[in-house]
């Protein structure tokens, strides 16, 4: 399979939002649980903090003039019209404070799902409505002091969730703020500030130092260090020369830089980035629909709970008040605030760790199921090897010609052509610091070499082929090793060497094997060449094994192959040329650097392309699955424990709303603390 660069625009997602007006919307409407993104999440989050403060305030005085409180702290504050301050007060309490829950709770029964919200809004309706007769002459004892501590609570739980989701999504936020708002566009010899928006496709434009690059494009002029670390992870800054691809977003150093542009806005790398996290944040998981049901459930369970408390005391004698005061309780205590916060918390901390770390999510039920990978299928060029030829071994056959006298012929030949085996020679001619000669008569033999005048010598740079052709004996130590691709130097009409080059095995691919190996995960390579290339870079890397010339179409009826042997197969590739194979995978992993990364087929995209990236997936993705089934555990079990108590059957142990109010917040809290652990992984 040829490794092939893919930057056309056909590669970008569909429903990309406009992040280059330099905004903060990141994307639209998102799980209901994950709030909106953006400058609505942070509005909210402003609401939610401003109502608690207003609630807090009056709940003291609240407090204050409640018979309950000071009946329990032993004073006495009466005067005329108490009674009524109370009311008025938490009337303005129930009014602006519960607003939000009793929206809510609109909302869920709408679309017919009731859920937390309307738990809520059942409770502090019903303490209201009951503290308000009392205060027109209906015997009992107020609870307004329960309505205020419960609101209380109930904000600062709300806006202590929205809080932690809004910092687990900062890396989004920073994200889009690295796309400057303008670019410097160049017409003729006059350079003017345009916004970024305006901006057009093969516009050439001027990035100074020290800023940032605002389109995706390709370097015409100038050389500088770019610092490309948010958006790839790489650490090292790497050197931009003419002809070089640079992405949006990447800090530029101390050289000036003119680009043509290529994509802007929502076409470049960054923004599918963005939207890829984005999608991956907002789609639901298996585990987070298992949440929703059992939301859904503790719903029913404590709306029967809460009613059948009710009537239970009711009929058994007890007190309006008493009964109401129970059902209150339940309904305080059943809310699943932890259940709610418990996956998508865990969802959108693992989205944007994943993402600082190289690794795009793009389907969150293929990044969970992760852990259950037996084969690990990598397609060979471009994954486990570079893709890249690099010269392996250079052998001079006359005594008074160097290896680097040899290196330097065949660079003089091979530094006007393209071909993937002249960039190999003249990589290593610059890494071996030779000076390359000048060339005349320069011919290229078709299919078969180049030929030219060096040095007043006449040189040739050819295949196997050509010397086949014309009857010259091929040394059997040049065409040993099948994993090689060996071209020879002949002088004046005579055999005076040959260099042999190879597609170059990733540095960290045998790690990344090893790694998988520990974990009991079958590894095996696909590849369309030859089975003794395919063997040997195998046996090197140490691999269970390998399926050797294997077409594009072909690949998919393998990994069918595994699939019907019981086996959950992962396949890594370059997410185009194996995109039907990456479709039919279990999980599809696209290996893809800068602006290849968008393979719509692939369910998770490394951006580094470091096979030892799939390793760090497989251990990722268990412990966030982990995480979310202990969150999910801890939120049920704990409403089991509670809701019992709340009904107030159990002898010797009466729970009064607020302190469910209390129990109920720090679920959420431990909830909350054990999603951040990932952080620590």
């Amino acid at each position: 399979m040829e490794h092939q660069h893919h930057h056309s625009t056909n590669d970008k997602p569909e429903n990309l939002t406009g992040h280059h007006e330099h905004s903060s919307n990141v994307g639209h409407k998102s799980n209901p649980k994950h709030g909106e993104m953006g400058h609505n999440h942070l509005a909210m989050i402003e609401d939610f903090k401003r109502r608690f403060y207003v609630s807090l305030g009056l709940t003291v005085p609240i407090l204050v003039l409640s018979d309950m409180i000071q009946h329990w702290l032993g004073f006495e504050l009466d005067f005329v019209g108490r009674k009524y301050l109370l009311l008025a007060l938490s009337s303005v309490l129930f009014g602006y404070s519960g607003k939000p829950f009793l929206e809510g709770c609109m909302d869920e029964l709408k679309s017919r799902h009731p859920g937390m919200m309307t738990l809520i809004a059942m409770a502090i309706t019903i303490a209201f409505v009951y503290s308000v007769a009392t205060v027109f002459g209906f015997q009992g004892m107020d609870f307004f002091w329960e309505l205020a501590t419960l609101i209380v609570i109930m904000l600062l739980g709300h806006w202590l969730e929205m809080r932690s989701v809004a910092n687990a999504s900062k890396a989004l936020e920073l994200l889009i703020q690295m796309i400057p708002a303008e670019a410097h566009v160049i017409h003729g010899e006059m350079i003017h500030d345009m916004p970024l928006k305006e901006i057009k496709q093969d516009f050439r434009i001027l990035v100074r130092p020290g800023e940032k690059i605002p389109v995706d494009g390709t370097v015409l002029k100038g050389e500088s260090y770019l610092n490309e670390s948010m958006l790839t992870g790489e650490s090292a800054p790497v050197l931009k020369q003419a002809g070089a691809k640079v992405i949006a977003g990447a800090l530029n150093g101390n050289g000036s830089l003119e680009i043509k542009v290529e994509q802007t806005g929502e076409g470049t790398y960054l923004a599918k980035v963005i939207q890829m996290v984005q999608d991956a944040q907002n789609t639901k998981s298996n585990t987070q629909r298992l949440a929703d049901r059992a939301a859904f459930w503790l719903t029913m369970v404590a709306l029967v709970m809460g009613f059948g408390t009710l009537t239970a005391w009711l009929i058994m004698g007890q007190s309006w008040a008493y009964a109401v005061e129970r059902m209150v309780t339940v309904m305080v205590i059943s809310c699943p605030h932890a259940l709610g916060l418990a996956i998508p918390l865990v969802v959108a901390i693992s989205t944007s760790l994943a993402a600082k770390n190289g690794l795009l999510v793009r389907n969150r039920t293929a990044f969970e199921n992760a852990r259950k990978i037996s084969m690990l299928i990598f397609d060979k060029t471009g994954t486990l090897t570079t893709g890249i030829f690099g010269v392996t071994r250079i052998s001079s056959f006359l005594s008074n010609l160097t290896k680097n006298d040899l290196l330097a012929l065949a660079a003089a030949l091979e530094q006007n052509s393209e071909h993937p085996i002249a960039t190999g020679i003249i990589s290593e001619a610059k890494a071996q610091k030779v000076s390359i000669p000048n060339v005349e008569d320069f011919q290229a033999i078709t299919g078969k070499g180049v030929s030219g005048k060096v040095n007043q010598k006449n040189v040739w740079v050819v295949s196997p082929g050509y010397l086949r052709e014309n009857n010259l004996n091929i040394p059997e130590v040049a065409v040993a090793d099948a994993s090689e691709t060996t071209v020879f130097v002949l002088i004046d009409n005579q055999l005076a060497g040959f260099i042999s080059l190879a597609d170059q095995i990733r540095e960290s691919s045998a790690e990344a094997i090893q790694n998988l190996k520990k974990q009991g995960i079958k590894t095996f390579m696909l590849t369309g060449d030859n089975q003794k290339v395919a063997e040997t870079v195998s046996q090197k890397l140490g691999m269970t094994g390998y399926m050797a010339e294997v077409l594009p179409h072909q690949k998919l009826e393998k990994i069918k192959e595994q699939q019907a042997k019981g086996e959950f197969v992962a396949m890594t590739g370059d997410g185009v040329n194996d995109a039907p194979a990456l479709a039919q995978a279990d999980i599809g992993i696209a290996i893809g650097s800068g602006t290849d990364v968008a393979a719509e087929t692939a369910d998770i995209i490394l951006v580094n392309s470091d096979p030892k990236d799939v390793a760090s997936l497989i251990e990722f993705g268990r412990s966030t699955h982990q995480k979310m089934i202990q969150n999910l555990i801890w939120a049920t079990a704990y409403n089991a424990v509670t809701l019992p108590l709340a009904t107030g059957f159990v002898p010797e142990v009466v729970i009064s709303p607020a302190i469910g109010a209390v129990f109920m917040s720090l679920s959420t809290i431990i909830v909350a603390i054990n999603a951040q652990t990932l952080r620590f992984k």
